[in-house]
């Protein structure tokens, strides 16, 4: 039987306040900001500086890398490292929808005005337009060459045309704008020199001296690149909506005349030429460039729902806030520069100019303030507003919520009415992490508390409660313990101090300088009685715990006091002690690990092997096996009775940095750059099973008694969690399982590279010639078209049709056994009838056999509750559950032998009047993706005929049905809105106050809107 091992989860994850993967978004009401933290995502209370929620989905280990709000208020779109989509309910902290559409990282975000409609953009050059009320892929735009930095929608409905475009910018220096209406590009421009980086919109107030304000039709676009310019642009959405319009020449085509006059023919032509120079004209100039304090690549820029402020992020610690001035404005700074104009030549003796000043883009968006952060920022927002552009002074403050890279939040005031403080700090969030990597983490003799230790402090953490109980300055930390009485902590630092702190008042009470280079490593000793510390200045030295009166109070406080000194040739990297005390292994920078006799520290064994020094190493409580981990990427269990090597394994696929044994067993735990944490048998000399939690170097290990917890420290500033579960699990199970993932992974990769639609086929460019190019996926060049498919292949949807198929061969076997069924009821009726008439005959009694019993159904029909409903009711339930966004990549995992089924089954549906629209939808992507086959196919000729007949009365009847319930709707908002204050939507579900008020509570009744179904 093989041997079972207890899997270990991830209990918390630590230390997190707002990491530099990804953007920060304010909530709707600006009291909150939603950040990413590594693969969750955190919500902080901006007011009371806590952590209000979490939202984790336990099937994602990829980091966040966007986030963007909806309209609304009440979803955020969040975007991760592995290219999906997931939207989150604010209140709820849920997600509701799924979308799997990009390869890589989703860069890119931007909502439709209504929120119907979400635009992304990725590290794979693609944009993508999704239906977030039907929750799929509409489609999928190409034509970047670099990563996407920037979406915003431009959507105008003015008398005269529709605008529904959407603007991009990316790294390959281009800005496109896209019609929608078509899914083509109509316009690029060359944004910047460089890459560029950032994009907003709004509707500005900067304009040509000779347009008025009555044909004004424009929007302003403002870009930042990496060469730290932020340029604005003027946007004509008049000549944007007409890019792509039909040029109406009748000179031309079938509507051409042999027998026209040459009057006519020459207005023909001088029609087209207009329209065609109409069609050329650029829909975007530049304005200009912003006066910028600095000079760094811009990384955000960010309008005020005010349209009164444009706030510029660079890559440095500064976020520059520019006023956008009104008309009023404009002319009032126009009347200066005149006066100051005229003032110059009076002085002069010159004659005065009536004529306007020209107003220079500084003078139209002038840079008023500057925010500077206690670190590099890494995104920000501005807090929203429902208030519409005004010009009094308590709606232009608003606040700029800062994402710092140091794991910070800062929130500052701006617009303030005052010159010597335009901006203020308000807010500072940094007290639930570390704001560098951590390098050194320790647990108490009870695993009730663990000490942390990063580049300039330490953390005090309830491993219960996960809260950081307190915060103490320190040095560099490298390397801590706990005291015994664990009351007390000791580190070594950078510097080679050893810093002694007290725990009870959260202060240091000693600092020693206690070597010459930095204290690598440091053990309490097994007798408890002082510690021994290894440094770089090639010394181990040994120190006792005493207790020193304090000078005047009279109390004892506790120190240090060197008592011997081991002198070494090399750097010391680690020192362990053995559990009985007798032995001390010293690492050393030569790659050999020396261990002397702890009592006389005679040498007693030398252990070589690796190629690159040992980073960190430790011996069992047995006291019989050393494991060491080293730069080369392996992992040696030595004996200490001989000093040989029992194993070395390729442990990490980097550096090894942290190496220890459970207590009381031979499992071994090691944590390395390649950002995982593994468990090994050096027993069998096996991997036990590997965790990927840390998106960056693991650099500090602690292990609880018995292993029942691991706690993990990285280069994310995360502190992680492990505990041991209940559930067992065998090595080949792990094996088979890694295999499996490693399997899917490389089949998707080939999958996307190879594999198309059935009927479209790889396209070559021979096979282009005449197809449409949104079937065949590809250009003339080879190269992918300019219009895909939104969704892509991925494990889910491979299993979810992999569950179609299944579920249609149920169907098969149910429809058989019902068959079967129905035929021996018809014989056992004929039998009946024969022996009734017998024994009418003779007068005898008739003799019946028993009736036969139907064949009991499916295991998973019965499940369904679906027994009694015809077979094609349990593939419609099946096809129900499919996520909405995988169901046209789950059918082109059918065969087209099941396509066919799947039509006749279609037919069934659509005959029992069942979810027309689910049935309408398989349809089209069927006959959108199979239609070659299906036209060529006599057996589906008489099928579609009766799809085509019965399919329209079913969606006319949903249409009906749609539209009463709407109507409905309505009627009802007029009528609360006659009749009530509140706002009808709110008010839905909550309690009328007139009917609970005699009643004292009891009997409350809510208000529900009820639609016909």
């Amino acid at each position: 039987m093989p041997k079972l091992y207890l899997k270990y989860k991830q209990a918390a994850s630590l230390g997190i306040v707002s990491s530099s993967s990804g953007p920060i978004c304010y909530s709707k009401d600006a009291k909150c900001a939603v950040v990413p933290a590594l693969e969750n995502v955190a919500v902080w209370d901006l007011r009371k500086g806590e952590l209000m929620a979490s939202w984790e989905d336990i099937d994602n280990n990829s980091e966040v890398t966007c986030i963007e709000r909806n309209p609304t208020g009440d979803k955020f779109a969040v975007g991760y490292a592995d290219g999906s989509i997931r939207l989150w309910d604010f209140e709820t902290g849920a997600t509701t929808t799924t979308f799997t559409g990009h390869k890589t990282a989703v860069t890119a975000f931007c909502f439709s005005s209504d929120g119907s409609r979400l635009a992304s953009g990725s590290k794979d050059t693609d944009l993508v337009i999704w239906d977030t009320i039907s929750e799929t892929g509409l489609y999928r735009l190409r034509g970047h060459k670099d990563q996407i930095t920037g979406l915003r929608f431009i959507e105008s409905n003015s008398a005269g045309f529709v605008c529904d475009h959407l603007v991009s910018c990316s790294k390959d220096t281009m800005m496109k704008f896209w019609d929608l209406g078509t899914q083509h590009c109509v316009e690029t421009v060359i944004a910047h020199r460089g890459e560029v980086w950032a994009i907003d919109m709004f509707e500005g107030n900067v304009q040509e001296d000779n347009e008025s304000n009555s044909d004004r039709h424009t929007k302003m676009i403002v870009t930042g690149g990496s060469e730290g310019e932020v340029r604005v642009w003027k946007l004509d959405l008049k000549v944007l909506a007409d890019k792509l319009e039909p040029v109406d020449n009748g000179a031309i085509g079938s509507s051409f005349n042999m027998d026209i006059d040459d009057v006519k023919l020459n207005e023909f032509k001088k029609a087209e030429e207009e329209a065609a120079q109409k069609t050329l004209r650029k829909c975007v100039t530049s304005l200009g460039v912003l006066e910028r304090q600095s000079k760094e690549r811009v990384l955000t820029i960010r309008v005020h729902d005010s349209r009164r402020y444009l706030v510029v992020q660079g890559t440095d610690r500064i976020a520059e806030v520019y006023k956008i001035r009104t008309e009023s404005e404009l002319r009032k700074r126009e009347a200066r520069l005149k006066q100051r104009r005229n003032k110059e030549k009076k002085a002069d003796e010159m004659e005065t100019d009536e004529s306007k000043p020209i107003l220079s883009l500084a003078d139209e968006i002038p840079r008023v303030s500057a925010i500077r952060c206690g670190g590099k920022i890494r995104s920000i927002d501005v807090s929203p507003s429902t208030k519409s552009a005004s010009t009094s002074k308590e709606d232009v403050a608003f606040h700029i919520v800062c994402s710092l890279t140091t794991n910070q939040i800062e929130v500052h005031a701006a617009g303030l009415d005052s010159k010597e403080e335009p901006t203020r700090q308000e807010l500072v969030l940094d007290s639930a992490g570390h704001r560098n990597d951590i390098r050194t983490l320790a647990l108490s003799s009870d695993d009730a508390t663990l000490v942390s230790g990063s580049h300039n402090s330490i953390k005090l953490w309830n491993v219960e409660t996960k809260k950081c109980l307190s915060t103490m300055d320190s040095g560099y930390a490298l390397c801590s313990t706990f005291v015994p009485g664990n009351n007390h902590v000791v580190i070594g630092t950078k510097t080679g101090e050893l810093q002694l702190f007290h725990l009870g008042s959260y202060t240091m009470i000693e600092n020693i300088q206690a070597h010459e280079g930095a204290i690598w490593s440091l053990q309490v000793w097994p007798d408890r009685r002082g510690i021994t510390t290894g440094s770089a200045d090639k010394d181990v030295k040994f120190w006792e715990f005493a207790l020193m009166e304090e000078k005047g109070s009279g109390t004892k406080k506790l120190t240090l006091t060197h008592v011997r000194t081991l002198k070494l040739n090399e750097d010391v990297l680690a020192i362990r002690h053995s559990h009985d005390g007798k032995l001390l292994a010293v690492s050393l920078l030569d790659s050999t690990v020396k261990v002397f006799y702890a009592d006389t520290l005679k040498f007693f064994l030398s252990l070589y092997g690796h190629t690159l020094p040992v980073l960190s190493m430790d011996i069992s409580s047995d006291g019989t096996l050393i494991a060491t981990g080293s730069a080369d990427k392996s992992v040696k269990i030595w004996g200490l009775d001989f000093g040989d090597c029992h194993r070395s394994l390729r442990a990490h696929d980097d550096s090894v940095m942290a190496v220890r044994w459970v207590f009381g067993t031979h499992y071994l735990v090691t944590g390395g750059k390649d950002r995982l944490v593994k468990w090994w048998d050096a027993d069998k000399f096996e991997q036990i099973m590997k965790v990927q939690g840390h998106h960056g170097e693991v650099w500090a290990l602690a292990v609880g008694k018995y292993g029942s917890i691991v706690v993990s420290g990285s280069h994310d500033r995360s502190i992680r969690i492990w505990e041991k579960t209940d559930e067992q699990f065998a090595l080949e199970e792990e094996r088979e399982r890694e295999l499996e993932e490693m399997y899917e992974k490389t089949n998707l990769d080939e999958d996307e590279k190879n594999n198309r639609a059935i009927g479209s086929g790889v396209a070559t460019d021979a096979d282009i010639d005449g197809l449409s190019k949104s079937v065949s996926g590809m250009g003339t060049s080879g190269e992918a078209a300019e219009v895909g498919d939104a969704a892509r292949k991925t494990t889910q949807t491979l299993l979810a049709g992999e569950k179609i198929i299944a579920a249609m061969n149920i169907c098969e076997e149910e429809t058989e056994k019902k068959e079967l069924d129905a035929k021996a009821l018809e014989r056992w009726e004929e039998k009946a009838r024969v022996a009734k008439a017998l024994a009418a005959k003779d007068g005898t009694k008739e003799k019946l056999e028993e009736k036969p019993k139907p064949e009991p159904s499916n295991p998973y029909v019965v499940s369904a509750g679906l027994e009694d409903w015809p077979p094609e009711a349990y593939v419609l339930h099946v096809v129900e559950g499919i996520r909405s966004g995988d169901l046209e990549q789950a059918l082109l995992v059918l065969p087209f032998a099941k396509v066919i089924e799947l039509l006749k089954i279609l037919l069934v549906w659509v005959q029992q009047r069942w979810n027309a629209h689910m049935s309408s939808r398989v349809l089209h992507h069927i006959l959108q993706s199979h239609q070659s086959e299906i036209v060529s196919s006599r057996v589906c000729r008489p099928v579609l005929l009766q799809l085509k007949s019965l399919l329209p009365a079913a969606l006319r009847k949903e249409r009906d049905t749609i539209g009463f319930n709407l109507a409905g709707l309505k009627f009802m908002r007029r009528d609360w809105d006659a009749n009530h204050s509140k706002d009808f939507l709110d008010a839905i579900g909550e309690e009328d106050p007139e009917e609970v008020k005699g009643g004292k509570g009891k009997n409350k009744r809510k208000r529900v809107v009820a639609v016909s179904r």
